[in-house]
């Protein structure tokens, strides 16, 4: 028995987590598990921590417990929790054991948050890169095609499991899926590691990104998203909701009450852009070639003429198609790359105000300062700390719907 610190004795439940923890998405999960821990704290946790696809569960076998909240991803975890016959919660859209309830991502949202953000950058072209080995990436796929097409568009597809026999088998395949696809395409792909090697197979075919070729990727797994080239932009997902409900529906089980149904789906809760789509679409060619160059080399202090040595063209024509297709001026875009880098700059990292200055090609302190306030109404110090907060706000509150 355990106290809740008002007096009142509860017996304590014993509680597996089938869960992997080798991706951010899981981990998050496990994260909303915690919330409800910390807030009901009479379980005993057994974690059976393994990878993706492990189905070595010989310790869950002599598990005895009270309840069970798993990824159940293969029939063999499936068959291991059924012969619990415990309490259940599924965190997997597999649905081994359709008879218990589980809790998801709403992919349909998903696949229409990615369709929206590609076509709001103007878009006309559209492809989806996924995994059929996984129900979700399937799921996926189906609403974002069909999303597309009642846009009005077409949308070409790349299945990584139809070529698994070997990894540069998928690679070379895929690179030559990039090469042939309709340019400039908005690209969704199904969740952010295959949004990596997408921009892998990108940059080894030589197609530009994000003006030939946009990304985004799902579940904003943000050590991936970073460590992409371009950086990814990727779709949050509610992961520590969906953990803190998981958890709460089985709390209700082992109380005995009955659950009104057996499925509860959760959209996102937004983008994050990065540079992967971090664009408006053109298929003028002289524009892209000139966006390219912007964003490679905003920070080192270029100007106007300098692209124009690039593209061949009198300045009055150049600036005339530039703003035909992205609305702006070259000036003006030079300096919003400028500026995306310095919020990034103050938001991550502790260098000073003049460093940033001069990383981001302003070389001048006070010019950095009065051209920053000018886009964002805030001074460099005013952003850092509004943001700092913001950060660690959103770092230590979760909001419970």
């Amino acid at each position: 028995m355990v106290n809740n610190g008002e007096g009142r004795l509860f017996s304590q439940k014993n509680v597996a987590l089938i869960i992997e923890s080798s991706n951010d998405y899981a981990r998050k999960t496990l994260h909303g598990i915690c919330k409800f821990l910390r807030e009901n704290k009479h379980w005993s946790i057994f974690f059976y921590e393994h990878e993706r696809g492990n189905t070595n569960l010989a310790r869950f076998e002599h598990w005895k417990g009270d309840g069970i909240i798993a990824r159940i991803e293969n029939k063999t975890i499936a068959n291991s929790v059924k012969r619990k016959n415990l309490p259940t919660v599924d965190l997997s859209s597999f649905r081994f054991l359709p008879e218990i309830p589980y809790v998801e991502t709403d992919d349909l949202e998903y696949a229409h948050c990615a369709a929206n953000h590609l076509l709001a950058r103007g878009f006309k072209n559209f492809a989806y890169c996924g995994d059929s080995k996984y129900n979700w990436s399937k799921l996926r796929e189906k609403y974002f095609v069909q999303y597309i097409n009642k846009q009005g568009y077409s949308c070409d597809v790349f299945d990584t499991d139809r070529y698994r026999d070997s990894e540069v088998n998928v690679h070379n395949k895929m690179m030559q899926w990039v090469q042939s696809l309709p340019k400039p395409v908005g690209i969704m792909a199904c969740f952010d590691n295959q949004g990596h090697t997408l921009l892998e197979a990108c940059r080894m075919a030589k197609v530009k990104v994000p003006y030939s070729v946009a990304v985004i990727g799902c579940d904003n797994d943000e050590l991936v998203c970073e460590l992409s080239e371009p950086s990814l932009s990727s779709i949050i997902p509610n992961a520590v909701m969906i953990g803190y409900k998981a958890a709460l529906l089985l709390e209700k089980q082992m109380n005995g009450e009955v659950l009104d149904s057996l499925e509860y789906l959760f959209g996102p809760v937004g983008i994050q852009t990065r540079q992967s789509t971090d664009v408006m679409a053109t298929d003028d060619k002289v524009v892209m070639k000139a966006l390219d160059f912007i964003q490679k080399n905003a920070c080192f202090g270029i100007n106007v003429n300098d692209v124009l040595k690039q593209v061949h063209l009198s300045r009055r024509v150049f600036e005339s198609r530039f703003r035909k297709s992205v609305n702006k001026s070259p000036h003006e875009e030079i300096l919003d790359v400028k500026i995306k880098y310095a919020r990034q700059l103050l938001e991550k990292t502790e260098f000073s105000i003049e460093e940033i200055a001069e990383k981001t090609g302003f070389f001048h302190p006070e010019y950095f300062s009065v051209a920053f306030k000018r886009k964002t109404l805030l001074t460099p110090r005013e952003y850092r700390k509004l943001n700092k907060s913001s950060t660690e706000r959103t770092q230590h509150t979760t909001t419970v719907e």
